[in-house]
């Protein structure tokens, strides 16, 4: 709507600066998540040097899965969510997503280890055994 050759618009508002601090919180979470994520992956590959390439990224992403998939469990489980309302807080979760990430490598290093010792065997031989330890473990 024209009057006189002045454009009127609306004002910003509250709105425009509630807008700009959620997309902050937004953005300092994803950050503390990122260093978390990263943080965890130098961790553990210094801990236990991976081998191959091959081992290196499967390494690399299921420290990302764990990471990201187990600190939103645990996150949502405890119910901690209302955490990320101030900077403290975000650098809490941020521990937690750290924390789920050590699992992922560990879990994936005994993987590796336990395929490699069964590398020379059949499958079905390897199956076998598998079944056997779940019996043997009551399962």
């Amino acid at each position: 709507m024209k009057q006189q050759g002045i454009n009127l618009m609306s004002e910003p508002g509250p709105l425009t600066a509630a807008g700009g601090i959620a997309l902050y919180k937004l953005g300092a979470f994803g950050f503390f998540a990122v260093i978390a994520i990263v943080l965890v992956s130098i961790v553990v590959m210094a801990m236990t040097i991976p081998k191959t390439v091959r081992e290196f990224v499967v390494a690399l992403i299921s420290t990302l899965a764990f990471s990201t998939g187990g600190g939103a469990f645990i996150v949502r489980w405890l119910e901690i969510g209302h955490w990320a309302q101030d900077d403290v807080g975000m650098v809490g979760l941020a521990g937690v997503v750290f924390v789920c990430g050590l699992p992922g490598w560990v879990l994936v290093r005994a993987l590796f280890a336990w395929s490699e010792g069964k590398k020379n065997r059949e499958i079905t031989e390897i199956i076998d055994m598998a079944i056997n330890a779940k019996n043997k473990a009551g399962l």
